[in-house]
């Protein structure tokens, strides 16, 4: 598979051009937001067909990156060497923001390793991302039952992890632009610990496109807002897990205290 990114970091020149059709409709979300819906549209086809392999997934997520960049989108990715860190598969566990770095993540990930995500029941059953989501063999759990949710959670990823396959959590009940530490459960290091692999946490700042007012996940984008994402190193669990839960917090929260002061 091919690997997109080969450095350690990377920054989108701050020159980069954006594309005509986007500078013509005058800075709007229309252009980004179609092309968006094109790639969705030709990944679901695939999915549909049995096509939509973890090649296809990380190449239909670089056109999205790449569709971001002729919008206007900074990126600012760092640690990407730490993937290279992991003695085996990992749980990734990143705060969520938007529906950005749910798109973003499989460029950078899938080509290092096998991946997957845990997943809402809705998600699976939607109309347009549903097929695609599917494809990957995903995690379901319902938001309605936590003990029964933490169940599936622990026995699917038990297996997953056990064939070699990682998991990316978002351990934060909903997407949230500002970043409580309490609001970041410790799922991910509790799979962890039972699966005895590490734990990688993934801070990152996606503002620049919005969670939309009745289309949550098709909102405006803001060109002002700069794009972060950082890899931690790989943390393997020693004990119960409370000490490393609170260095992904740490990671986290630091980075995104940081990106506030800095931009």
């Amino acid at each position: 598979m091919k690997i997109f990114f080969k450095s350690d970091s990377y920054h989108t020149a701050e020159d980069a051009p954006r594309a005509l059709m986007d500078k013509l409709v005058l800075n709007t979300r229309l252009y980004f937001i179609g092309n968006f819906i094109n790639i969705i549209l030709k990944s679901q086809r695939m999915a549909l067909k049995g096509q939509y392999d973890a090649e296809a997934w990380a190449s239909s997520s670089y056109d999205i990156f790449k569709l971001t960049e002729e919008c206007g989108g900074r990126f600012h990715i760092t640690g990407l060497e730490n993937l290279q860190k992991c003695q085996g598969p990992v749980v990734f566990i990143s705060n969520h923001m938007s529906t950005l770095e749910t798109m973003i993540f499989p460029c950078l990930i899938a080509p290092q390793m096998k991946v997957t995500y845990i997943v809402k029941d809705s998600l699976v059953k939607h109309p347009f991302f549903g097929p695609i989501v599917r494809s990957r063999d995903p995690i379901v759990v319902s938001r309605s039952n936590s003990r029964e949710d933490l169940q599936i959670v622990m026995n699917k990823g038990q297996v997953l992890l056990a064939e070699g396959t990682s998991i990316i959590v978002f351990p934060q009940s909903t997407r949230k632009v500002d970043f409580s530490p309490k609001d970041l459960n410790s799922l991910g290091v509790k799979l962890a610990t039972k699966a005895n692999v590490q734990v990688l946490p993934i801070a990152i700042k996606t503002d620049f496109w919005k969670n939309g007012k009745y289309l949550r996940d098709l909102g405006p984008i803001d060109r002002s807002k700069p794009i972060h994402i950082a890899f931690g190193e790989p943390i393997s669990i020693d004990g119960t897990g409370k000490e490393e839960h609170k260095q992904v917090v740490d990671f986290i929260g630091s980075h995104i205290d940081k990106w506030k002061d800095n931009g």
